[in-house]
């Protein structure tokens, strides 16, 4: 007969401190106690700030330009994004909490939660504790470490852990009383800006009145997703794989250019590069698409006229290769470029979103050259995923998205080296 004495499942929510700065401190030692920022693609706002750059008042998505003087009166150490090593540093974290634990669900790309059931939920601290330490161990990394009986619950708590020894945990009694009773409704997650003024004008205005609210007038201000926060507050875990986020039907790849481009050919470029990184994502989620839509646009604060234009392209078959994607962008660019204009941003909308295999038959499909011609390209989709995780992205590419060098290309002058993915960029050191 099975126990009944079971402890019960807890969620832990491990959560990288100041994730951009830290990975830019990792092979700056110097940089230990000296704030520290990273700006936006362009190089244009603040997307991250280690703690003492907080402390300096500097606030998320400030434009660089409007803080330049205080940056440079307090000497923080200015970064533009690196994302190739921060996406190689989250995965080395995600490695080694798999080390620890059999299950861990990544959920942006420095957070995850891990369900602890069974005899890892009767050690839970000592869990938390070990993945605490061993993350900073073997990646350098500091991270938070959150545990509660829902995901909410474990989130909260992990916000605590940052400001605490790094370990938290969020138990039923008054000290996880005060603790939800000094969280901000608004600040619980899942409760966006327009849910925190609804609340708030019925007076609830913490994590605490929340969970303690009538459950009918949550269920009338915020419907069922409101519902199943405030349950999860209480303990009640309701978020989980059945009521999880909709599979996505479309996907965009836009960005600025660090410079104006009038050349066509510079615009075909951009769109073939952005097409290489949709297709790459398609991939990596298991996705077809079955048409596009190209988007170009020229600045709205120039002294210019302002051309705005979008063209669509439907797919001969669905599709997640990168030479397919390019072959479109430039059918559709075809339809929307008018000459004499100086274009600020470009960019692809993929929609019509699948699995593969999930869309009726096409008669195509049973033509002996279709089949073989997307048998090989699947092949050679696989060799160059393969060969840019192992030496970073945009190692291999088509040479339709131009020279790495291009003046189109997102401004990063104050970029890191990718210490961890580029033989090239290793830090040297002499004896």
């Amino acid at each position: 007969m099975p126990s009944t004495n079971s402890p019960r499942a807890l969620w832990a929510l491990v959560d990288c401190n100041n994730f951009f700065a830290s990975c830019e401190r990792l092979f700056r030692p110097d940089l230990a106690d000296r704030p520290v920022v990273v700006l936006s693609n362009n190089d244009g706002c603040i997307v991250a700030r280690s703690n003492e750059a907080k402390a300096l008042g500097i606030g998320m998505g400030e434009p660089e330009f409007k803080v330049r003087e205080l940056l440079r009166m307090h000497k923080v150490a200015v970064f533009s994004s690196n994302y190739v090593l921060y996406g190689d540093i989250a995965s080395r974290v995600m490695r080694t909490l798999e080390s620890i634990v059999p299950d861990v669900e990544q959920y942006s790309i420095d957070e995850a939660f891990v369900p602890l059931r069974g005899a890892l939920a009767a050690d839970a601290d000592g869990i938390a504790d070990e993945m605490w330490r061993r993350v900073r161990r073997w990646t350098g990394i500091g991270v938070a470490v959150g545990l509660g009986a829902t995901r909410t619950l474990a989130k909260i708590a992990s916000e605590k852990a940052k400001k605490g020894n790094g370990v938290c945990r969020l138990d039923a009694g008054p000290e996880a009383d005060g603790i939800l009773e000094a969280t901000p409704v608004g600040d619980v997650w899942g409760i966006g800006r327009k849910s925190d003024l609804k609340l708030r004008s019925y007076d609830i205005y913490t994590a605490r009145q929340l969970r303690d609210a009538d459950g009918a007038l949550i269920r009338k201000l915020l419907g069922i997703a409101g519902t199943h926060t405030a349950l999860e507050l209480r303990g009640i875990p309701c978020l989980d794989a059945a009521n999880a986020p909709m599979p996505r039907r479309s996907m965009v790849s836009s960005r600025s250019f660090g410079e104006k481009v009038r050349d066509k050919q510079y615009l075909a470029e951009a769109l073939a590069m952005h097409a290489s990184l949709a297709g790459e994502r398609l991939r990596k989620e298991t996705l077809e698409a079955g048409g596009l839509t190209v988007h170009i646009r020229t600045s709205r604060h120039g002294v210019e006229a302002f051309y705005d234009e979008t063209a669509s392209v439907t797919l001969a078959r669905p599709t997640s290769s990168t030479r397919d994607l390019i072959r479109a962008t430039a059918r559709g660019l075809e339809a929307v470029y008018r000459p004499g204009h100086a274009y600020a941003k470009a960019g692809i909308i993929l929609y019509d979103l699948a699995a593969p295999g999930s869309r009726p038959g096409n008669l195509l499909d049973w033509v002996n050259a279709e089949a073989v011609d997307k048998k090989c390209d699947t092949k050679l989709m696989r060799a160059l995923d393969a060969v840019n995780r192992r030496f970073g992205r945009g190692m291999l590419r088509f040479a339709a998205e131009g020279e790495r060098e291009a003046p189109w290309r997102v401004k990063s002058n104050r970029r890191s080296p990718r210490a961890t993915t580029a033989w090239d960029e290793l830090p040297m050191v002499k004896c």
